[in-house]
């Protein structure tokens, strides 16, 4: 049971972060454009691996 609650746990994050991501592209390009950049990439990456990770 707990490995189905952490499975789903990491589940609803990753897809909270890709929203999160989605969200915030307009925001990213426009601060690449002002030569700043933010890392929205590495954090959907990383709770993608966590996923990958609980999935297994």
């Amino acid at each position: 049971m707990f490995d189905s609650l952490s499975r789903a746990g990491a589940f609803a994050a990753y897809q909270l972060t890709l929203a999160f991501g989605i969200a915030l592209l307009p925001l990213a390009l426009f601060a690449r454009q002002l030569g700043v950049t933010i890392p929205l990439g590495d954090l959907v990456a990383a709770t993608g691996d966590v996923y990958d990770r609980v999935r297994r």
